[in-house]
């Protein structure tokens, strides 16, 4: 790679202008003459065996055009399975048994979760379609719901499907490495714990949406979708309809945020593209919040049951674990539970190991990626795990992890859960973290506030996580004549920046100006086929096929330099944007030059026209950034409120090219991480009904309640791509749950306190330490 004054510069997002004075567009803004607009009518069961749906009242409601129901939808579409799988690891993973049931965008047979779509009204407008819904009338043979995964798994327990014994979807994992049992039966100290990783909603601000509509002239379906990766919805609606993939155009116009939860085709999609291709009529569907609280995929939502085997010193010995993932009723992401295992040792060198991961059926809603998908869940119960075996063993948390760490010089390392760490140096975030936030001066400190009762707590957590996902990427990089530069990414960013980054990479490597870089996504009609955005792949495997396309046209353009300027071609030089003669700078041509010539017809024949490549980049191996996190915080017992002190982050997520991109990322990331420590969860009763259906049950952050973040970096370059990037996007979210998880339980610690389900919302402190207290004093009084 060219190295100039682009990357690594802090530059502002090209992004930002359009989308912070509203002139973006969204699925919502799309308008079409004739539009209709579709009104989903859901379960209000969770579990039921369906007699009947009801549909005359609703089609003779004013302005309605027509309803569908399941036995209906199975004329539109030639197939009505919807996809089952979200975001994959591809490696490492043991599948002992997986099962993945049929799943329809419109129940049969079976209603399984309250919120399940049963029927779609279509009408004249959205209010008419709403209304006319509310006639629909379910007649249900109701059967018994159940919504925890323990419940589930029993001999007896309500089935969701047939094929599917005891509701287990998923099991992986196994043992390996050395002996466990010796490992426990040599132990010196032991401990042991359940934690929770509790059910969330991703609460994109720009609800799911869908239209689509006949294109006039093609006779294709061009359909807008609020979607992270548009061709994957392409390819799955054409398969649907029955039709080629080059009849369906999908667009995934400005994406208000997506977070996992929207990967992949969801019912609504084949709904509402069927609907237009049936109807010849262009068909809006767009999400309520109480619908994307009720039907959108949820996340995280599992119990590990960890126990681990220690030495004096707090080195690791053993670990054994079992994990049970609440996977919903119907298959949005049965791989989560794939992630959770190949990442469960973290940071550290664990010779023995013995984990499974079990993903269970329940009447509640989907459960599906969420800014991380099954990475933050491993890193909590391993870094809980961390100081558990620093309460133990007496040894300072910081040295626990010192000596429990994976050491620079056995990169790249084998885990004993499969995958292959790249590279890595976990020790320098470590020590960078705790020389930032003072760490002795801190330990003293807090023994001094706790002399004074004031209780504060210092939570550290170390953090790897897999990243930069294959199997492949796509650019397409072209120089028009004038010299601007066109980039079509089948990567479908949605707030990362890539039109950012994308831009600063062709300045620095083909000369292009910053400005006159155009970076097309998010259109199946004009980008190349793609996978696009999550999994913190985009710069690592999109750039790098951007990279790709850019070393082809450098290289070609030095060609077309050299022989306009009579030199070889070994002496021409890309320096501060001109393609020069190595010791004569006089002698220089701009891109825009160059380009004109590519384009003029005036070259030799040897010269292909044009100025242009299209470049797929597969990476070798996924790659591995990491880092430590330094949470402070006081807890103050009168109320159980939880009150930040600092909170210092060290990420490596490998060579960095946007520094401003990459704090912004963290920024979000520990928004969202802090978010499940402190204040969200999503509820369901025993019967199956949502009990957090709307923002005012469903607590989550605000800015008032963080610190000002203090953002650090170091920077290990990844060997996979051309970049050395390894990717950003999911790594405070993933850091910042258990550092702030840990901060509260050492506040705790003089209350004997030593684990907590989180979120740790102040009536759950409070009551803690009130329980804690009485404890205390009936001890006292015996």
């Amino acid at each position: 790679m060219v190295m100039s004054k682009m990357v690594g510069a802090r530059v502002r997002r090209k992004e930002d202008p359009r989308l912070i004075t509203g002139s973006s567009t969204y699925v919502d803004d799309v308008q079409i003459p004739g539009l209709l607009h579709a009104a989903i009518f859901r379960s209000p069961y969770a579990h039921g065996v369906i007699k009947g749906v009801d549909v005359s009242a609703a089609e003779a409601a004013p302005g309605v055009v027509a309803v569908i129901t399941g036995e209906t939808l199975t004329r539109i579409l030639k197939t009505t399975e919807t996809e089952t799988q979200d975001e994959t690891t591809g490696e490492g993973d043991d599948n002992d048994e997986i099962f993945v049931p049929p799943i329809r965008p419109l129940a049969i047979d079976k209603v399984r979760y309250v919120g399940e779509p049963v029927a779609v009204v279509v009408a004249a407008t959205r209010a008419l379609a709403v209304d006319a819904a509310e006639l629909v009338e379910l007649d249900v043979d109701m059967l018994d719901a159940v919504t925890d995964v323990f419940a589930a798994m029993e001999d007896g327990a309500p089935q969701l499907y047939d094929q599917v014994p005891n509701n287990i979807g998923a099991i992986v994992g196994g043992t390996r490495g050395a002996d466990i049992e010796a490992a426990f039966a040599n132990a010196t100290f032991t401990a042991n714990a359940r934690i929770r990783s509790q059910r969330l909603n991703a609460v994109p601000m720009e609800t799911r949406a869908v239209a689509a509509a006949i294109d006039p002239i093609t006779r294709g379906l061009t359909v807008w979708t609020s979607t992270q990766a548009p061709h994957w919805n392409r390819n799955s609606i054409a398969s649907a309809l029955g039709i080629s993939q080059n009849m369906v155009r999908c667009i995934a116009p400005e994406v208000g945020g997506g977070f996992g939860q929207k990967i992949g085709a969801y019912p609504e999609d084949y709904l509402i593209s069927g609907l237009a291709y049936m109807l010849k009529r262009p068909v809006k569907w767009i999400e309520t919040r109480s619908e994307n609280m009720l039907a959108s995929s949820h996340g995280r939502n599992q119990w590990a049951d960890v126990e681990v085997a220690a030495d004096p010193t707090g080195k690791i010995l053993g670990l054994r674990g079992r994990v049970y993932v609440d996977g919903g009723a119907w298959p949005k992401g049965l791989d989560l539970g794939s992630s959770t295992w190949i990442m469960s040792t973290g940071c550290y060198d664990i010779p023995a190991l013995d984990y499974v991961v079990t993903t269970v059926y329940t009447n509640t809603a989907a459960n599906g990626a969420y800014r991380g998908a099954g990475r933050p869940e491993a890193a909590y119960y391993i870094e809980r795990v961390a100081d558990l075996v620093a309460d133990v063993t007496g040894v300072d948390p910081v040295e626990v992890r010192r000596v429990n760490f994976i050491q620079p010089d056995r990169f790249p390392f084998d885990t004993l859960a499969g995958p292959q760490y790249d590279s890595g140096d976990y020790e320098k975030p470590l020590d960078k973290a705790i020389e930032i936030v003072g760490y002795a001066d801190l330990r003293r400190e807090q023994a001094e506030a706790r002399k004074q009762g004031r209780y504060i707590g210092i939570g550290l957590a170390s953090y790897v996580e897999i990243c930069g996902f294959g199997p492949w990427e796509s650019s397409t990089v072209r120089v028009e004549p004038s010299g601007a530069v066109t980039i079509f990414t089948g990567i479908s960013p949605h707030g990362q920046g890539q039109e950012t980054t994308f831009s600063q990479l062709a300045a620095d490597n083909i000369g292009a100006s910053f400005e006159d870089v155009v970076v097309q996504h998010g259109d199946t009609g004009n980008t190349p086929q793609g996978n696009g955005t999550m999994g913190s792949r985009g710069l690592a495997v999109g750039g790098a096929a951007v990279m790709l396309s850019l070393d082809k046209i450098r290289e070609k353009a030095r060609q077309i330099a050299a022989h306009l300027l009579e030199a070889a071609v070994d002496d021409i030089e890309l320096e501060g944007g001109t393609y020069r003669v190595k010791g004569v700078p006089s002698r220089g041509l701009t891109l825009a030059e160059v380009a004109e010539a590519a384009y003029g017809g005036s070259l030799p024949k040897e010269f292909d026209a044009g100025l242009e490549s299209t470049d797929f980049f597969r990476p070798a191996g996924t790659t591995f950034p990491f880092g430590t996190h330094v949470a402070v915080v006081e807890v103050l017992p009168e109320t159980g409120d939880i009150k930040f002190l600092r909170y210092v982050s060290v990420d490596d997520c490998g060579k960095i090219i946007s520094p401003m991109l990459v704090t912004g990322q963290v920024h979000g990331g520990l928004a969202q991480g802090i978010g499940q420590a402190l204040f969200e969860e999503m509820e369901y009763d025993e019967s199956g009904e949502l009990m957090t259906g709307t923002l005012n049950d469903y607590t989550f952050p605000r800015a008032h309640h963080f610190p000002e973040f203090e953002s650090h970096h170091t920077e290990t370059p990844t060997y996979l791509n051309p970049l050395g990037a390894k990717g950003i996007g999911e790594a405070a979210t993933i850091g910042s749950t258990p550092a702030t998880a840990n901060a509260v339980i050492d506040a705790l610690e003089p209350w004997g306190i030593t684990h907590l389900d989180i979120p740790f919302t102040p009536q759950r402190v409070w009551q803690a330490i009130t329980e804690a207290e009485a404890s205390r004093q009936a001890s006292a009084a015996d």
